[in-house]
């Protein structure tokens, strides 16, 4: 069964009503991205960062998978699909994908400030007070800037056996994430769907100039009827 890596980011929630987070003028909700997603905002300003990510778990209950999430679904009728998300929202799970890696956390889960292994399943806030089973202050499960992508080498193993990659909602800008094209099979079928695409098709690169709801059906059409 030939295997599909899908690498999606932030346009395509975006299309769900997520908010993407940060403006043209690189703030995010009006705070600067260090404030609100970095240790150091944490330990300056944990009520601050608790209720960044609070009202942004408020919001991911309030939407739903859109039509390119859903398409992504159909390919596994026929391929071996995972998905490597920059999102650290649920969509790509509630539409009924098996097999996401989110590298950069996940919005539904809380983990313990004394052992980042100690995750718990976390829908509701996370509120000052509220401890791991080691007595220490829950976090928000999001990797922030300045910290380790934990799950990078799998999702690097991952691409690296892919016959097709399916590059959607995201411009490949933001490291490490971005780096993971490079790992690709010279041989592997890539698709890069982009409303606004700064490259254009060649060789194996098939460029889709649609938004994601609209580019993702045409690839996933596309790839079952071959």
């Amino acid at each position: 069964m030939k295997k599909i890596i899908v690498l999606s980011g932030a346009g395509i929630s975006a299309e769900s009503g997520l908010k993407t987070f940060r403006d043209s003028n690189g703030l995010w909700e009006g705070h600067d991205v260090m404030e609100v997603a970095s240790p150091e905002g944490w330990f300056k300003n944990r009520a601050l960062v608790l209720d960044f990510y609070n009202q942004r778990r408020r919001q991911l209950k309030t939407v739903k998978p859109n039509a390119a999430h859903q398409a992504l679904v159909d390919l596994e009728e026929q391929f071996d699909v995972n998905i490597i998300t920059q999102n650290v929202d649920d969509l790509h799970e509630r539409a009924g994908s098996k097999k996401v890696l989110h590298l950069h956390g996940e919005l539904l889960k809380a983990r313990s400030t004394a052992n980042e292994e100690l995750v718990l399943d976390w829908h509701e806030d996370i509120c000052e007070g509220d401890l791991c089973a080691k007595g220490s202050q829950l976090r928000p499960h999001i990797v922030w800037f300045g910290e380790l992508v934990p799950l990078l080498e799998p999702a690097i193993e991952l691409t690296a056996k892919a016959d097709c990659i399916i590059i959607v909602g995201t411009s490949m800008q933001v490291y490490p994430a971005a780096s993971l094209i490079n790992y690709a099979k010279p041989e592997a079928q890539i698709y890069f769907i982009d409303p606004k695409p700064n490259i254009a098709s060649q060789n194996n690169l098939k460029v889709i100039a649609e938004k994601a709801s609209a580019g993702v059906p045409i690839v996933v059409e596309e790839l079952l009827n071959n």
